[in-house]
């Protein structure tokens, strides 16, 4: 069994180290955003539902290049900041990517009936054997982000030593671990604020699949709940047929299941996440193929570390910290040295 260990070392920028402002300021920091360029293609679930892939390529792409696949996290699609940032980075580093729309969102919208939930992990399996089928000779990574790297985690677990595709590594950031500390960081004072967001971008999603599908829909529709522990309990749990919020949460979440994975995969938190609490990460065996590695910040996705600052200064191309970081692990699990990268340090965990 391997041991959650501290091994990536990383500086956030002086002016950002609140683990609030590193989280909203990773999503709202402004940015030049590229035309939208990629190639669409629509995935036909086993239940006849659909996500959708956004295709960007290199220059010189070929059938061997190495695709990754990103995966959004909760009310997130290929829009996501992190998603396109990323996709922008892996190109111009010549990897293929797939930026995966899940059930009900982004460019999924209006096609699929039910909405996305962390035991949908069968989904991102049918993701990785479609670019299979595009590209027969390409390797697969996969990055998850948040609830995306809770899905991951389950598709792990759940196919032991079985390959899927041509999959061969994965790498999840901040993924909720355990559902139940999830819900109930949600219950506290900051925790509120986070759950209030996510309540009115998933309820709005709820309305627009209830719109499109009215057979789906109650007789009446209902006001936007307060939390979103209800709209589990009244949306997510009886369409993904859970008896309640409390047994979707004890059925999917990951925690349990980490011992049971086979094949690599990294995951990636911070200690100051205040979303996802990262003890959860200690309190679950997990096997030898799980990499763990702790942050000391860098809230929920944000890591924004230092490039130029009062004489401070990060060989990285900008401050986002955690993109470089999937860089090198894509590039080959290589050692860093102290002084490259902004002083990461990378020691596998076994």
């Amino acid at each position: 069994m391997s041991s959650p260990t501290e091994v990536w070392k990383f500086r956030p920028h002086p002016l950002l180290a609140n683990s609030h402002l590193q989280t909203v300021m990773g999503i709202h920091w402004p940015r030049r955003v590229a035309p939208y360029a990629a190639t669409q293609h629509r995935v036909t679930l086993d239940d006849g539902d659909t996500i959708v892939l956004h295709e960007d390529n290199p220059a010189d792409a070929n059938d061997a290049t190495p695709s990754v696949l990103l995966i959004h996290g909760l009310s997130g699609s290929f829009e996501s900041t992190y998603m396109t940032r990323m996709a922008e980075k892996l190109t111009a580093h010549g990897y293929r990517v797939f930026r995966a729309d899940m059930r009900g969102c982004g460019a999924g919208q209006g096609i699929a009936r039910m909405p996305a939930h962390c035991g949908l992990f069968s989904d991102v399996a049918s993701a990785v054997y479609t670019i299979g089928e595009l590209y027969s000779d390409s390797p697969v990574s996969i990055v998850g982000y948040s609830l995306g790297g809770t899905l991951v985690l389950n598709m792990l677990a759940e196919v032991g030593e079985m390959r899927v595709g041509n999959l061969e590594k994965s790498l999840v950031v901040c993924p909720p671990i355990d559902l139940f500390s999830c819900e109930r960081n949600f219950r506290t004072y900051l925790g509120r604020k986070y759950d209030k967001f996510f309540v009115k971008q998933i309820w709005q999603q709820v309305v627009d699949r209830w719109q499109k599908f009215p057979d789906l829909a109650p007789k009446s529709i209902p006001r936007c709940p307060p939390k979103l522990r209800d709209i589990d309990e009244i949306v997510i749990a009886p369409s993904g047929g859970f008896c309640s919020a409390e047994d979707y949460y004890k059925q999917t979440q990951p925690g349990p299941k980490l011992a049971l994975i086979r094949q690599r995969v990294t995951i990636v938190f911070s200690k100051d996440d205040p979303i996802v609490p990262c003890k959860s990460l200690f309190d679950y065996p997990h096997s030898d193929s799980v990499e763990t590695i702790i942050t000391s910040h860098g809230g929920h996705l944000g890591f924004l570390g230092v490039r130029k600052f009062l004489g401070m200064r990060g060989l990285d191309g900008d401050f986002r910290w955690l993109d470089w970081r999937i860089l090198e692990w894509l590039d080959g699990d290589r050692h860093v040295d102290e002084h490259e990268s902004m002083g990461a340090v990378l020691v596998h965990s076994k």
